[in-house]
């Protein structure tokens, strides 16, 4: 009876000492990935009131969370029984992330004197600043919905050759630390001119060189957090078009070849702006078609 308690500890040891060691090759190949998830978290939680910043993103927090939780055991069942509806549903996602960039784009270059200004920097009734958070919240979950299954197939890929036990604590690990992550770095980010404000208050009680630097860094967080929004949206565009063209370049051999003398960001973003125009083409059409029948 001991004998058997040890034989089956050694097997739960050995069990997590290689998801350990397998969750780390996981976590390098869906680092790319990761970094496009946080620029993109980053740019969609941002502009609401300050007041309203944490419980929005705890909010998107809460729906990446379930994303997981929807999309681990689907992987998993689809990766054991149906492989071949992988690729199809990465394309699709990938489909989705070109339209949202491109549509981004357009939207700066044709419509920018009339483009929705920041929810922070609206004089509205609380019940329509809550209503525009819904839709944000919406839109930001369901994005994390379509980067999430890209995290989880290139983790689930990473380890296809391990034993189940392993795929699945590996992949598990790696898609929560990934919410984690992520959204812990975005909370960081917007709330910079809190920590600014700190400073300066902290500076009041200070003397010499450490009030004169505490002073400096606290003015440079709160100017600088314009700026990073500023940047996180543009480079949560190019994510959005390099994440989708990159599941393009990467599933469909057609593609890769084609563009494969090209630098690989250059032939993602290309793809990613290529397919991301057509989708958009297409959704003018049917909004213009569906117009014209409607009146």
């Amino acid at each position: 009876m001991a004998s058997g308690i040890f034989v089956i500890l050694d097997d739960i040891a050995t069990l997590f000492d290689d998801a350990a060691t397998m969750t780390k090759v996981a976590a390098k190949k869906t680092a790319g990935v990761l970094g496009d998830d946080l620029a993109v978290g980053a740019e969609r939680a941002s502009c609401f009131r300050a007041s309203r910043e944490l419980p929005v993103l705890w909010a998107i927090t809460k729906g990446s969370f379930k994303n997981k939780l929807i999309i681990l055991p689907i992987a998993f069942l689809l990766s054991a029984f149906a492989p071949w509806l992988i690729v199809p549903i990465l394309l699709v996602g990938g489909v989705y992330l070109s339209f949202e960039g491109a549509e981004k784009i357009y939207e700066y270059l044709f419509h920018k004197k009339n483009a929705e200004k920041p929810v922070a920097e609206k004089e509205e009734s609380r019940a329509a600043i809550l209503e525009q958070e819904k839709s944000k919240i919406k839109s930001a979950i369901l994005m994390d919905f379509i980067l999430s299954i890209e995290i989880v197939i290139l983790a689930l890929s990473a380890v296809s050759e391990q034993t189940l036990p392993v795929q699945i604590v590996a992949v598990t690990v790696v898609a929560l630390l990934a919410t984690v992550g992520v959204y812990g770095i975005v909370a960081l980010l917007v709330r910079m001119d809190d920590a600014g404000l700190y400073l300066l208050e902290t500076a009041e009680n200070l003397k010499g060189l450490k009030r004169t630097i505490t002073v400096k860094t606290g003015k440079g967080l709160i100017l600088a957090l314009p700026k990073v929004i500023r940047l996180l949206s543009v480079v949560g565009t190019l994510a959005m078009l390099l994440v989708g063209g990159g599941i393009f370049v990467h599933n469909l051999e057609v593609v890769h070849h084609a563009v494969d003398f090209m630098p690989i960001i250059l032939a993602e973003l290309l793809i990613g702006a290529v397919i991301g125009a057509l989708a958009l083409a297409v959704e003018k059409m049917f909004h213009a078609v569906f117009a014209k029948t409607v009146s």
